[in-house]
């Protein structure tokens, strides 16, 4: 039976038209009888099409794409990380000492942050509050404790925590760039219908889910905020590589620019996301802590780049090194507490580093000894 297209009309946030086809019932649903019924849908234009699932199956384990997107991203962070740092003076193994105790901190810290924030959206059961694998990680609080933490063992290694943090800024951001590949697979973290064609296309399923409002389940495609930060985590890193390079950041700067870039982008995307969240005057909760931690990180970053003082080395200098330094000097020492006759020359070659004095000037008449 032929199709008979009827006009659409225009809705806010469709693509083009909403275009209402009559079709025979038979070809809907396969029963075999007359009459007619009407269906509406939306058909984008152009959308970016959903993965049809989150995982894929490795014998009779379920690898989640979130999870592995982390792993890569963790071990990017590390790699690029230690490169860093090996170029501002550090010792590599330092880097791996920070990720081992660092890494799991910011898993802990970003869960607790996302339980505190969103107890609503946590699975219905006792492992609820750790099931990271579903996703919801809050990234001010695994920066946050992983911060703490990582700084705790750079300061107990003898080295600068400035300097590391500043080797680190840019790493992290690349991490969390690859984490967003996750949350596309996750079908979350989408913003507001949209026409547009990089649009996201989200399954009823993950609508349904997703705590979105009632009056948006109805659309098929939306913003993809995650994809939109994933291009600026690349860019704001690039753009801390290019300023480390090209002009005189002190340390901690670079982290500091990195809290209020990040923390900048997110004032917007607060504005465009719609899925489940806590909400203060009647705004997403994550909008105000983006606020203030932009504030923070620019007066951050102008205290320490207006401080004085010279600049720390990433690492202090092996303790053998010193200790031979050391031993040098306390042989001139000796050499002066003893000197006479012979003795005395020998100080005077050594000691130059003193200063001449008044027996340094004076050459010592000849003992018996030296005759």
């Amino acid at each position: 039976m032929p199709r008979r297209v009827l006009p659409g009309r225009t809705g806010v946030g469709l693509p083009g038209n909403v275009t209402a086809v009559v079709l025979p019932q038979k070809e809907l649903n396969g029963v075999s009888r007359t009459g007619f019924r009407r269906e509406t849908r939306t058909v984008p234009l152009a959308s970016i099409p959903s993965p049809p699932t989150n995982g894929v199956h490795l014998g009779p384990l379920f690898i989640h794409v979130y999870g592995l997107m982390y792993v890569v991203g963790i071990a990017l962070a590390i790699y690029i990380t230690a490169r860093r740092w090996v170029v501002a003076g550090g010792d590599r193994s330092l880097v791996y000492d920070v990720a081992t105790w660092a890494v799991p901190a910011g898993i802990v810290g970003g869960r607790i942050y996302f339980d505190l924030t969103t107890p609503f959206d946590m699975p219905h059961h006792w492992w609820g509050p750790f099931a990271v694998w579903d996703g919801g990680l809050g990234i001010w609080g695994g920066v946050a404790l992983a911060t703490l933490v990582g700084a705790w063992r750079v300061r107990r290694a003898g080295a600068s925590v400035g300097v590391f943090m500043n080797a680190v800024a840019p790493a992290l951001l690349v991490a969390q760039a690859i984490g967003r590949i996750g949350n596309y697979f996750n079908q979350e973290l989408f913003g507001k219908p949209s026409s547009l064609p990089w649009a996201v296309q989200i399954s009823r399923a993950a609508r349904l889910t997703s705590g979105i409002p009632a009056v948006d389940v109805k659309y098929t495609t939306f913003q993809p905020s995650f994809l939109y930060e994933m291009i600026f985590d690349l860019a704001l890193a690039a753009a801390l590589v290019w300023l480390g390079h090209h002009r005189h950041i002190r340390p901690q700067g670079l982290f500091a620019l990195y809290v209020a870039g990040y923390s900048g982008y997110r004032i917007f995307e607060e504005t465009i996301r719609i899925d489940s969240s806590a909400h203060f005057l009647g705004l997403r909760l994550n909008f105000f802590v983006a606020i203030v931690m932009t504030v923070a990180g620019l007066v951050w970053f102008a205290l320490v780049q207006t401080r004085s003082g010279p600049e720390p080395e990433a690492q202090a200098k092996p303790a053998g090194a010193e200790g031979t330094a050391t031993g040098t000097g306390t042989a001139t020492g000796t050499g002066t507490a003893t000197g006479t006759g012979t003795a005395t020359g020998t100080a005077t070659a050594t000691g130059t580093g003193t200063g001449p004095g008044t027996g340094t000037a004076r050459r010592p008449p000849p003992s018996p000894a030296a005759d």
